[in-house]
């Protein structure tokens, strides 16, 4: 969750103030809410319907058919038949293609840090303030027999955040629309034709991730306006996405943290063993050793 916003004395958000969010992991779910997000919020689809110009339910396919039933009961009529028109999303498969180039490449040398603790990627790197300022009133206690005295402190410890190497993926989406009547059809396909304008490529988000979509080109009909039996007139259409997202870690299963925080060495101290009074040379004058 994205901390609040400092502003300044007129109450305008500041730019120069760094904020700081909580970077959530990146998991094969995540990316499945910001598609879903995505047709259901951003593109927000509406069609004309018998009862006037309605939003068109998006429904995401799974195996709980029959949670679908008992919950979303207003989506049948009095004879359990399903109300259209309707927007369905499934995911057909996810791919993990290594011919593709991704911004941050797989190295087998720099998977694991020197301390096992795991956080490749460095994301964030700012200075510890507390453990600064410890450093700079012990030094300026030391010299000056006085805690924050003013003078140049060298000793900064700097606080650095590191997360797991993304691993890259491609999920592939199948949009399944269905309606009755020709002009529901054209209307709920146009929105998904205007994507990205002249172009097939768009982005997705959620919890601060950021993803890749493209459109693929043939859109698929599957009419049974011109089969003369009694089945239900249907106009259906398929439109198939392309998500390149990317995972951090390994989800629930990661036994490591999924954020790393190191902080930096400043000042390197050796101690030797030795008593506090009555310290006898081991040598003598003549270069003797003593008993």
């Amino acid at each position: 969750m994205p901390t609040d916003k400092k502003k300044d004395y007129t109450g305008v958000e500041d730019p120069s103030i760094v904020k700081e969010e909580i970077l959530a992991p990146s998991t094969i779910e995540t990316i499945d809410r910001a598609f879903f997000n995505y047709v259901n919020t951003d593109l927000n689809i509406f069609a004309t319907t018998n009862k006037g110009f309605k939003k068109v339910p998006v429904i995401w396919v799974s195996g709980e058919r029959a949670h679908h039933v008992k919950e979303n009961k207003e989506r049948r009529d009095l004879t359990d038949t399903f109300i259209l028109p309707a927007i369905t999303i499934e995911r057909k498969g996810i791919r993990k293609d290594l011919a593709d180039k991704a911004p941050v490449f797989g190295d087998p040398l720099s998977l694991e840090q020197h301390d096992g603790r795991g956080g490749v990627v460095t994301i964030a790197r700012r200075i510890k303030q507390d453990k600064t300022s410890n450093f700079a009133a012990a030094d300026s206690y030391r010299l000056n027999k006085q805690l924050n005295f003013p003078r140049p402190n060298k000793k900064v410890v700097y606080q650095t955040i590191s997360i797991p190497l993304p691993v890259y993926i491609y999920a592939d989406y199948v949009i399944n629309i269905q309606a009755e009547y020709q002009q529901q059809i054209n209307e709920i396909i146009t929105p998904f034709v205007s994507i990205g304008a002249a172009l097939n490529h768009f982005f997705i988000k959620e919890e601060g991730h950021v993803y890749e979509g493209f459109v693929q080109q043939g859109f698929t009909s599957e009419n049974n306006i011109s089969d003369p039996s009694e089945e239900e007139r249907k106009y259906q259409t398929q439109i198939v996405f392309e998500i390149l997202g990317y995972l951090i870690g390994s989800d629930k299963n990661e036994e490591r943290q999924k954020i790393v925080y190191r902080e930096s060495v400043v000042d390197i101290k050796i101690g030797r063993e030795r008593v506090i009074m009555g310290d006898v040379p081991t040598q003598t004058d003549k270069g003797e050793f003593r008993d």
